[in-house]
């Protein structure tokens, strides 16, 4: 080993203490739940009255199966590009 002090000493990965192993669940949890948040927030801004998802709703529920042929036939046609 080196005497060199600018190197940090070397540390296995089993004697890493457990406080990190949850502070980096916790910060990943903080994560997952502020994108459930934004999404949360943007279908709901989707559904009010005239917008895109209440609009696609409406239309579902008039014309279920033409619907699904419209989206089989989106889903194709995108599928087939790549």
């Amino acid at each position: 080993m080196s005497d060199d002090p600018a190197l940090p000493p070397f540390i296995y990965d089993g004697l890493y203490p457990a406080e990190d192993k949850r502070s980096a669940i916790r910060s990943f949890a903080g994560l997952v739940s502020g994108a459930v948040k934004q999404v949360s927030h943007a279908v709901e801004a989707g559904r009010k009255p005239g917008m895109p998802l209440d609009v696609l709703s409406d239309i579902t529920r008039v014309a279920p199966l033409s619907s699904l042929m419209v989206a089989f036939v989106l889903g194709a046609a995108v599928a087939r590009r790549r």
